[in-house]
Formats: structure tokens, C-alpha cells, sequence
């Protein structure tokens, strides 16, 4: 076979074999041969070759034909046979490039699902200790391929020491294994080894997603039993039954409430005893709904432990057979007849009320009417029982003008009627021709009628003009007041001030329109009031939640005026607040206290000079009375009846004096505050005497009787004696004085439960009443007629004695009959003073 020439490409010519045949038997040939063309097959150069031959030849070069044939056929044989095996190996090197792009489409498709994922790939081929690594080494957290096995770099010590156990047992003994850790950074991974194809493959994978995946997968499993969980708690726990059958119609599910009411211990006791709550022809009745293809919705009757009852039954067929609801209306039935009843009794109660009270249905027709209606038209109540429509009625009243003059009666109705297609109530107020005024409210009924309420508001329509009357009378009286007046509402805002609020602390109308609040208040008006402790305390009342008291008080301002402030919280939580101007009193009064401090230091300078005196006059006064007495003792010698009578004029006069002096010292103690009683027990009987003695020379010369009441067994009680003992000398003293000639003075003493009451009564000319309140002061003394006039202490004593003791002195006068002198000594209040 001839030796395959090869082209530039190196591929094998099929046709370059045929023509080195052919100039190979030109080159031995002597023939004069056609030359063969280029493009000529060699089939067709070899007929040409033999025809040409067959011309020129002769016999004798028959063998060398023959020869020269035969190597041509050979030749021609030859390269069919090699264009057979070229065309043979090129279809094998197609298919063998298809089956190479075949497996570089799966290889390619192989690696992009190795890095579709997160992932590295190690694999060892058989008996060979260096691995192919492919994907993203970053998995699991390191950064160069070669690190992925160093598995101590990313894991910690007791997991990297499994890892290298389990991967040395998949290389040596093909143990496939599986594990899940996370790295060292946290990161999950999950860990494969196999054997694939001889070769030892170790696939780490991150987890998150998978982890994530599942963790879905988890929380949806767990929603959904919580979710059934809930609704097998809501069925149990629901007070109606619920139960589930089959499709043999047997029970496969009850709750509590079915359990109780077929009266089983529970639900599974229900289900083993198949107790049934609806008798069968109620079950039958459900069936044949349910086998028509529908849900059965109806009320049946049941008997629960042993009542019958009424059931709203809703039973529907599902996949694994029925499921039924039964709701206890038994109930709502009660309810319904009891709405009836109420419904009754509301109508009963609507005849009742001032305000008339109509209702018409969808048609238009009266179907309630109470007595106010009637009444506030005067209609005939057959008229109304008989159901006039709304239209008829209108024109009825119309009739008998009883409704407002329209000028378009017709629309003015249309207008009415448009309350049957409303959704909302609406008002109306009408004038009638007698006078009255109503209000009228359309209210559409949800079944499609109209209830009408016809109340009259005359009477209120002519309060609210009279209130506003006084509103008006109100706010000119205010607005005329000379003290200023201010309203603050809760908010602590100006509501209401009149023109002399305004001009008392200098505010502009304008500010007062804009109703400020009291801080905004306060600080206009700071100028003047200065913070003022008083303004303070009117801001904390005016913005008080919960202690709104009145105050009063006075602000003196920084023009030299003073304004008395005044508070008074109002019913709706707002403040009333009022000035008055009282500079001129203030200084009017402060001129009289000024005048009254000069008397009262005028007083004290004369009860300070009166002491004074007292006690220079009291020295003197002793010695004269001591000469007087040595002068009367016999032994200083005889002395003549004119001097002896001199003498007693002396001592009388010096005793008196004395008296008199003591007085004054006793009032100037007690004013002082230094005056000290000496309790101890006191016989009322004797000490009643004691005093009369010592006025016994002036009833003689004045020719007077003294009539001394008292019970025998009156007793005595603890007070200072001698202090007693001088306030009755003074009482009868004065008496005595008042007295006319031939007069009685009577001394009453009597003992009551809790107290000592002296009383001294004359038959004088009495005291004006003008003077009865000033007969108890120093040195107040008026004659009134006497014949005697003291020095006008002897009452003032007898107050300041009686009031040591806790007592009261009372006086009663008549003019032209007398006066009666009481004192009342307090049992309690002795005992009190003797205990201190």
C-alpha cells in the first residue's frame, strides 16, 4: 500500500495517491499517452490510459500491458482503500472532538454548580498524596487553598483532631462520614467525605443557609402546632358544642361544653358511649341537607341536663366527613320576648314624657303616638289609631292652621319627607300662627321610617332672651362699677375684666381683647404692684387645680395708692377677682390710728402719772392718819369735844382717801398685769355682811334701807376674799349713792349649779342707754342726780376683780326705776385658780 501523502495541514489527500500511480506507469511506458488533467479523477486517466493504449500497441507488448494494468489496479486499489480508511478517521476524530465538547460542557457545567455554592472541594486521587482543591477557600475563613486541611488554623483542637481522624479514614479505608461545627469566627459548616470514582472527596460546606432553611422549616412547623394548639384550646374552651364525625357519621371529635352537656365525664367518654345531643330525626334531617350538597344552618331542639333547649345548628360536610357547631339560642329567645316586653314598657314610657313623640314606617303610615302628641295638636285619638300616612296628617294640621304659614306649602313638605331617604337626624324649629315655637327632630328608623319628637320651646326661647337681658344688665352694671373686676377662667386666661380694671393697673383695652393669661398679666401690671406678696397668692389661686380658696388682701403699690384684692372661686372652675381702690380710707384710717396711739400713750401717761401720784399721796396720807390717831389716844392728852369731833371729821375723810388710793393701786396692778389673787374658802353670808358694814354710816346719813338675800345654807366657795369683800363695798357703794332718800338697796346672793351670783339692785334714776357701755371705764363717772359723785373707778374695779376670777358682770338699766348690777363667779374657774 502506498505510503500516505500528507497536504500542509497535515491531513491525508485522497486523490494524491491515484495520480503518483498514474505517472508511474507513464514513466515505464514507451506509449505516447494523453496527459492526464489535475483535476481528472484517476479512474477516468486510467480508461483514457488503456483506450490510448489500445490504439497504439501491438500484440507483442501485451504482457507489458498486462503488468503495467495490474499495477495500475493495484494502485487504484490501493487508494480506495485509503480513502476509505481517511474518511473512516475523520469521522472518528469528529465524533472524538463532539464527545471532548460534550465533556468540557459538563465539566463546565460541573464547576459552576461546585461554586454555585459557598463551598471547597478536596479530592485525592488513588495512591497519591497531593489533592486537588477547588472553590472559595474564604468558607471557612482562611485565605490560601493549602490552609483548608491545616484544619487546626480555622477549628478549635478537639474538632480539628476529628476532622483528621475521619478524612485519614476516608483516604485509607473509604469511610464516608458527615459533620456539622462552626469555625472558629462562628461560622456554620458542614462537612462531607465519599469515595467518588476511586478517588477520596472531602466537600466543606457553609451551613448558614441550611441552617436558616431549617430554622424556617422549624418555626413554621412550631407556628402551625401553636396554631392548632390555639384553636383546639379556642374549641375547648368555647361554650357551645363542637363535634367532628366520619364518613359513617360516628362522633371522632367532641369538646368540654358536649362533654357536659350529653352529661359525659369527658369528651373521650362522649366518643367511646357515642352520646348524641341531637335526637335522629334531627341527625337525619342534617344528613339529607348535607347529601343534597349543601351546609345545614337551622334551630333544633336538644335536652341538656334534662332541660330542653334551643340550638342554632350549623353543620357542613369535610374531606374526612361533617363538622357541626350548635349555639345555645335558647337564651336569645328569652331575650327576644323580654325586648318585646321592654319594647312595651318604653312605649308606656314614651306616653309619659312633655315631648311628643311620632313614628311612621318605610310606607309612611303612624304606627306610635304617644299623649304628648295628641295633646300638642289636638287630634282626635281615633283619627290616629286608624294609621293616617305622615302626608295625611301634615294636611289635617294644616287645615286647622296649626303648622307655619309656608309660602310653598308643597315643597316645604317634600323638604319634611326627605328625612324617610336621610341617614342623619335633622332640626327644625317651627313658628306656629298661635304663638308657640317647637323644635322638631327627624330621626330615620333603620327599617326605613321616621320618628318625630315635637318639643316645645317657647317657654325656654323666652328664658334665654330674658338671661341675655341680664347678661346685657350685668355687664353695663360691671362695666359702671368704680372697683375693678376681672373673671379668669380655668386656664388661667382673662375672661371677662371692665373698664376700671383696666384703668386701675394702666392696661390697654386692646391686650385685655387678646385674653392673656395671668402671667402675661402679671408681668404689665409688675410696674405697679411689684411683687406684691398678695398678687402672688391671687396668681397661685387663679392657676390652682385643687385648692381654690378665697383670699383677701391689700396691695400697696408704687404710686402710693392701695387696692384692697378680693377672690372668689366660681362654680365652672373660674376665678373672680376684685380691686378696690381704698387709698382714701387707708389714709383717713391711718390718721386715726395715729390719733388713737397718741390717746392711748396720753392714757398710759395718765394712769403712769395717776400710779405715781398715788403712791406720793399715800405717804403723806399715812403719816397724817397716824398723827390723827396719836392726837385721839388718851394718853397723848384730853383733848375738847370741838377738837375730838374735828378729829373724826379727819379720820373720815383720810379713810376715804385711803380707799380711794387703793383703788387707784389696785387698777394700776391690775393694768400692769401684776395682780396676784389669794384664793382660799370665802362664807358667802359673812362676806356679804363685811360689805354692808362698811356702808352703813351712808345709809344712815342718806337714810336708806339695805334688804341682804341669801339662803341659809348658801354656803361659801374659793376666791380671793378680800378682793369679793371690795367688789361688793363698790356695788353697794355706788348704789347707795344713786339712791333717793328713803330708799331701798337690796344685796341678793344665790348659788346655782355652776356658779356664785351676786347681784345689787337700787331704785335710782338709772343709766341712759348711750351710757351703759362706758360706765365700766376709768375715772367714767356722771352724777345723774346723786347727791354724791365718786371718782369713777368703784365699777372698774369691780370688772377687773370679777374677771380675775374667770366671772362676768352684767348691768340692766331702766331709766327712771333703777339698775341691777350682776356678778357671776364660776364654780369651775375657782377651781381651775386654786389647782394653778
Amino acid at each position: 500500500m502506498p505510503e500516505t501523502i500528507r497536504t500542509s495541514g497535515g491531513c491525508a489527500h485522497p486523490w494524491r495517491g491515484g495520480f503518483l500511480a498514474a505517472g508511474f506507469a507513464l514513466a515505464i511506458s514507451p506509449l505516447p499517452l494523453r496527459p492526464a488533467r489535475a483535476d481528472e479523477p484517476p479512474a477516468l486517466a486510467l480508461q483514457h490510459l488503456v483506450l490510448g493504449a489500445s490504439r497504439s500497441i501491438d500484440r507483442h507488448e501485451i504482457a507489458v500491458l498486462a503488468l503495467i494494468v495490474g499495477l495500475l489496479l493495484f494502485a487504484v486499489v490501493t487508494a480506495i482503500l485509503l480513502v476509505r480508511s481517511r474518511t473512516r478517521s475523520a469521522r472518528l476524530e469528529m465524533a472524538v472532538q463532539d464527545e471532548i465538547v460534550a465533556l468540557r460542557a459538563d465539566l463546565d457545567r460541573a464547576n459552576a454548580l461546585l461554586l454555585s455554592e459557598p463551598q471547597v472541594v478536596v479530592d485525592w486521587p488513588a495512591a497519591a498524596d497531593e489533592p486537588g482543591i477547588e472553590g472559595d477557600p474564604a468558607v471557612v475563613g482562611v485565605s490560601e487553598p493549602h490552609r483548608v486541611l491545616a484544619f487546626g488554623t480555622w477549628l478549635d483542637a478537639g474538632k480539628a483532631r476529628a476532622m483528621d481522624e475521619a478524612v485519614e479514614a476516608l483516604r485509607a479505608r473509604g469511610e464516608a462520614f458527615s459533620m456539622a461545627f462552626s469555625t472558629l469566627a462562628g461560622r456554620p459548616i458542614e462537612a462531607q467525605g465519599r469515595v467518588v470514582a476511586g478517588r477520596a472527596v472531602l466537600r466543606l460546606k457553609d451551613a448558614s443557609g441550611v441552617k436558616r432553611e431549617l430554622l424556617d422549616l422549624a418555626g413554621r412547623h412550631e407556628a402551625l402546632l401553636r396554631e392548632v394548639a390555639s384553636l383546639r384550646t379556642l374549641v375547648e374552651r368555647l361554650p357551645s358544642p363542637v363535634w367532628t364525625r366520619d364518613a359513617t357519621g360516628r362522633l371522632t371529635f367532641v369538646n368540654s361544653a358536649y362533654a357536659r352537656a350529653v352529661e359525659a365525664r369527658d369528651a373521650a367518654d362522649a366518643i367511646d358511649r357515642r352520646l348524641e345531643l341531637l335526637d335522629s330525626s334531627a341527625r337525619a334531617t342534617i344528613a339529607r341537607t348535607r347529601t343534597a350538597g349543601g351546609a345545614y344552618s337551622g334551630r333544633l331542639p336538644a335536652v341538656v341536663a334534662g332541660t330542653r333547649r334551643s340550638f342554632d345548628v350549623l353543620d357542613f360536610g369535610t374531606e374526612t366527613g361533617s363538622a357541626g357547631l350548635g349555639i345555645d339560642a335558647t337564651e336569645a329567645e328569652t331575650m327576644r320576648g323580654a325586648l318585646a316586653h321592654m319594647v312595651e314598657a318604653h312605649r308606656r314610657t314614651l306616653d309619659q314624657l312633655s315631648t311628643g313623640v311620632a313614628m311612621f314606617d318605610a310606607a309612611h303610615r303612624l304606627t306610635f303616638y304617644n299623649a304628648a302628641y295628641r295633646a300638642l295638636w289636638d287630634l282626635d285619638a281615633g283619627y290616629l289609631d286608624q294609621s293616617p300616612a305622615d302626608a295625611a296628617v301634615l294636611e289635617e294640621l294644616r287645615a286647622a292652621r296649626k303648622l307655619p304659614e309656608e309660602q310653598d306649602f308643597r315643597q316645604w313638605k317634600t323638604q319634611l319627607h326627605n328625612a324617610y331617604r336621610a341617614v342623619e337626624a335633622k332640626e327644625h324649629t317651627w313658628h306656629l300662627p298661635d304663638g308657640r315655637t317647637l323644635r322638631v327632630v327627624t330621626t330615620p328608623n333603620p327599617d326605613g321610617g321616621v320618628t318625630y319628637l315635637f318639643n316645645d320651646v317657647t317657654e325656654r326661647l323666652d328664658l334665654e332672651r330674658r338671661f341675655e337681658e341680664l347678661i346685657r344688665v350685668q355687664g353695663e352694671t360691671l362695666d359702671n362699677l368704680a372697683e375693678g373686676v376681672a373673671v379668669f377662667a380655668s386656664d388661667g386666661r382673662i375672661r371677662l375684666a371692665n373698664p376700671a380694671f383696666a384703668r386701675m393697673w394702666r392696661l390697654p383695652p386692646a391686650v385685655l381683647a387678646e385674653r392673656p393669661h395671668i402671667e402675661t398679666i402679671t408681668d404689665l401690671c409688675r410696674p405697679l404692684h411689684g411683687d406684691d406678696p398678695t398678687w402672688q397668692a391671687l396668681r397661685q389661686v387663679v392657676t390652682a387645680i385643687d385648692s381654690r380658696e378665697a383670699i383677701s388682701g391689700r396691695l400697696e403699690r408704687r404710686d402710693g395708692s392701695v387696692v384692697d384684692c378680693t377672690t372668689v372661686p366660681l362654680p365652672d372652675s373660674a376665678t373672680l377677682a376684685t380691686f378696690h381702690d381704698v387709698t382714701d380710707s387707708v389714709n383717713v384710717e391711718r390718721a386715726l390710728r395715729e390719733r388713737n396711739e397718741a390717746l392711748e400713750d396720753a392714757d398710759r401717761i395718765k394712769i403712769d402719772f395717776v400710779h405715781h401720784v398715788s403712791y406720793e399721796l399715800r405717804s403723806p396720807l399715812t403719816n397724817i392718819i397716824g398723827f390723827v390717831h396719836l392726837l385721839g389716844d388718851p394718853a397723848t392728852g384730853p383733848l375738847a369735844d370741838k377738837q375730838r369731833e374735828y378729829l373724826d371729821y379727819i379720820t373720815v375723810s383720810t379713810n376715804t382717801l385711803l380707799a380711794l388710793i387703793n383703788n387707784i393701786l389696785d387698777l394700776a396692778t391690775i393694768d400692769a398685769g401684776r395682780m396676784q389673787l389669794r384664793l382660799g374658802p370665802v362664807d358667802i353670808r359673812a362676806t356679804m355682811d363685811a360689805a354692808a358694814e362698811g356702808v352703813q354710816d351712808r345709809l344712815v346719813s342718806g337714810a336708806l334701807a339695805l334688804n341682804i338675800q341669801a339662803a341659809p345654807d348658801i354656803g361659801g366657795f374659793v376666791a380671793d376674799e378680800l378682793r369679793v369683800r371690795q367688789v361688793l363695798f363698790n356695788l353697794l357703794a355706788n348704789a347707795v349713792s344713786f339712791s333717793p332718800a328713803g330708799g331701798t338697796v337690796t344685796l341678793l346672793a344665790e348659788r346655782r349649779t355652776d356658779a356664785v351670783v351676786f347681784s345689787v339692785t337700787d331704785r335710782g334714776p338709772g343709766i341712759p342707754p348711750e351710757m351703759l357701755d362706758r360706765v365700766f371705764d376709768w375715772f367714767e363717772t356722771h352724777s345723774l342726780g346723786a347727791h354724791h359723785r365718786g371718782a369713777g373707778i368703784g365699777l372698774s374695779l369691780v370688772r377687773s376683780f370679777v374677771e380675775l376670777h374667770g366671772g362676768t358682770v352684767t348691768i340692766a338699766s331702766v331709766v327712771g326705776e333703777g339698775t341691777t348690777v350682776t356678778c357671776t363667779f364660776p364654780l369651775a374657774a375657782a377651781v381651775r385658780l386654786s389647782a394653778a
